[in-house]
């Protein structure tokens, strides 16, 4: 008899999705007349650029002849696209390599896989409320977790506690769920804590395309010395709607070098590219020529025309929330919007409450931790018609 890993026994009984998938399709059933506007998962609804399309074409034209077939690729991602990222920084003032580059099929598998790199008696900090993912990875693992509070009082961007020790830190900005980002002084401290602590960040940057304050940096290697202690994860899923075409990318810089036990200094690049080569067959060619595409002129002025339209469903929902005196964060730089729960009702309670009345679907903020408990998170991600709709239903109940 194999012995399991008896560690996914600590994990919750559902991930957070499943459990909201299944509320709404009980309802749905009992009130087939109803119509449910869905502003919970954080699925855009746009469809992709044209640009990407044609990129994508180009990749399957390419298949149908012997000259131009491609089969397995290099798992780290062909080089037109790794230089495709590393040009997309430099536009954005940061400075990395291609050989730091290495492409994926989402940013929510590599912060999972990256794991893999690490000690199990690491232990790790985690902010909370958090996006399950950077938890149940762990848990699985079986590494020691700490938490750190975000909540209203620190506008839900928790400073580092030099007090507390910790082997691995997760950052996400701008914040999934909140909406909260962290501005470079304040990503500076952090990045300050953990050079003092031999520690390593692992930088969630997934929403940084929905960063429009000049002041906010859109990855964390815009501060100096992250690059001796952080791993950057981004992904195409927000930033060019690749919800469903499935392309990312994580940054791991030359430098994040560590002592081994014995003495030798070990590479984490080198280490992720041969976990990658070990157990990652690459993404599809035809997906990175679509996201190659994406990252001309053309394309990115094609993403931000998306984006912007993503940005409006954010101001429609804002606007209401503030209409009614309601507090919230989020809404700008950010596709969330994480609000308190109105006649200080629980999340769930809450969540409930919304589908019942209005027929409208969230996310409750108690699915990423304790602080969420009284908190509730809406995406823009919706089409301009729905999300005015069910604000309007929002605003009738409140």
């Amino acid at each position: 008899m194999p012995k399991l890993n008896e560690n996914y026994q600590n994990l919750k009984e559902s991930y957070l999705f499943v459990e909201i998938a299944h509320r709404v399709s009980k309802y749905a059933e009992a009130n087939p007349d109803k119509k449910i506007i869905r502003l919970g998962i954080g699925d855009v609804t746009l469809p992709l650029e044209p640009l990407a399309v044609e990129g994508l074409h180009e990749g399957v034209n390419a298949m149908t002849s012997t000259e131009t077939f491609k089969g397995y690729g290099p798992e780290q991602g062909y080089d037109f696209l790794r230089q495709a990222v590393v040009d997309y920084y430099a536009e954005n003032g940061v400075t990395i390599q291609a050989d730091d580059v290495f492409i994926s099929d989402g940013a929510k598998s590599d912060t999972g896989n990256i794991g893999d790199l690490f000690a199990k008696d690491n232990v790790v900090l985690i902010p909370d409320p958090v996006y399950p993912v950077y938890v149940d990875t762990n848990v699985m693992t079986g590494r020691e977790i700490l938490y750190i509070d975000a909540n209203a009082e620190n506008n839900f961007l928790p400073m580092p506690n030099p007090e507390i020790h910790a082997d691995l830190i997760y950052i996400c900005s701008p914040n999934n769920p909140t909406g909260a980002a962290y501005n470079k002084d304040q990503l500076k401290a952090w990045v300050d804590y953990a050079l003092a602590n031999e520690a390593v960040i692992l930088y969630d940057s997934a929403y940084e395309a929905f960063i429009t304050d000049p002041e906010l940096p859109r990855s964390i290697f815009a501060v100096e010395g992250a690059k001796k202690c952080a791993i950057e994860f981004c992904s195409l899923s927000k930033t060019a709607g690749f919800t469903g075409t499935r392309c990312g990318y994580t940054i791991v810089p030359q430098e994040l070098v560590f002592k081994a036990s014995n003495g030798e200094e070990m590479s984490v690049n080198a280490m992720w590219k041969r976990r990658q080569t070990t157990k990652f067959n690459g993404t599809s060619y035809i997906v990175q020529k679509g996201a190659a595409a994406i990252f001309t002129k053309e394309g990115m002025a094609q993403c931000h025309e998306n984006i912007a339209y993503y940005q409006e469903n954010a101001k429609i929902i804002s606007d209401v929330l503030a209409k009614k005196g309601i507090r919230f964060f989020g809404g700008k730089n950010s596709p969330y919007i994480w609000f308190e729960c109105p006649k200080g009702m629980d999340s769930w309670d809450f969540f409930d409450y919304l589908l019942n009345n209005a027929q409208v679907v969230g996310t409750p903020g108690a699915g990423f931790g304790k602080n969420g408990q009284n908190f509730f998170r809406l995406t823009s991600f919706g089409t301009h018609e729905n999300t005015r709709e069910a604000m309007e239903r929002f605003e009738k109940l409140f």
